[in-house]
């Protein structure tokens, strides 16, 4: 389910100029507030609280954002590290406490690059290959579905026809799932193009759904490499784009296996990576089967 709209923009009395006619009218805006990420964990027989990230985003859906952003950054690896997860303080006090499950190991000295990010850059300064790997994810199976051309030229329209709250707003990134037939599984909006991607994986995590080995995800803006890192630890295969790639985005689709299409608009579309899982046509030959299909 969607957040209710009422939830994610406001209205604000605006001038619109038009040559040199003001117009006022009531404009919707994208709301950005802060939410706080605590972990509550056990540490040397007792219980501690501990501050964990502070990000910009567009309230709504806080306990899948929180449990996507451990989920991806390597925090927490499933549903069952989770033993609950609660609005801390007064119910608009924009803090959310997760509390780790007992036995479920948690260092903080090893965390403290989450402190703070925001919502236009997310985890600053992770820009590292090694990273996921570190985390132990290993490159995305081939046994996964390969998708038409045709399938992904429709994306764009599907997507922009689910984002409910950018037709009042026009200021929120968005984050859809797809199962292998190309129907909707899922959409969250938000403001950083990061936090609508937690909001979607923490979901399915929460659901006890991950890995996502069947399914493709399409953004509305550029594909970095910290989307690409998020969709890899939650398995997605295929990540599509509106907007183009980074070249560090590239090189972490290519070391782990992951399909990468960028300026997926207007019945066009680059494959930057993982060309096997998309069926096609070529002017000389057709394409070689999933299966034999060299990734390199």
């Amino acid at each position: 389910m969607l957040t209710p709209i009422v939830e994610q923009a406001s209205s604000y009395p605006i001038l619109t100029v038009d040559g040199r006619k003001a117009i006022p009218h009531p404009d919707f805006l994208a709301i950005e507030e802060p939410l706080e990420i605590r972990i509550g964990f056990q540490a040397a027989d007792r219980w501690t609280t501990r501050s964990l990230s502070i990000t910009m985003r567009t309230p709504g859906h806080d306990f899948e954002l929180a449990a996507g952003f451990l989920f991806s950054e390597g925090i927490i690896s499933s549903r069952a590290d989770v033993a609950g997860m609660q609005q801390a303080g007064k119910p608009d006090a924009n803090v959310v406490r997760v509390d780790m499950a007992p036995g479920v190991a948690f260092d903080p000295s090893a965390n403290e690059r989450h402190f703070y990010t925001t919502s236009s850059c997310g985890v600053c300064g992770k820009s590292s290959l090694d990273a996921l790997a570190n985390q132990g994810c290993e490159p995305l199976p081939r046994d996964t579905p390969v998708f038409d051309s045709s399938l992904i030229h429709k994306l764009p329209s599907t997507l922009r026809s689910a984002q409910l709250v950018f037709d009042r707003t026009g200021g929120l990134h968005a984050s859809c799932l797809f199962d292998a037939e190309g129907a909707v599984i899922g959409l969250r909006e938000d403001v950083g193009r990061h936090n609508a991607l937690d909001k979607l994986i923490g979901w399915q995590l929460l659901e006890g759904r991950t890995p996502l080995h069947h399914t493709l995800l399409m953004v509305s803006g550029r594909a970095s490499f910290e989307l690409v890192q998020k969709a890899a630890v939650a398995g997605i295969p295929v990540l599509a784009a509106v907007g183009a790639p980074s070249s560090l985005a590239v090189d972490l689709a290519r070391e782990f296996d992951m399909t990468l299409l960028g300026f997926v608009r207007d019945e066009r579309f680059n494959i930057y990576s993982g060309e096997w899982r998309i069926r096609y046509e070529t002017e000389n030959e057709e394409q070689l089967p999933a299966a034999e299909a060299d990734p390199e």
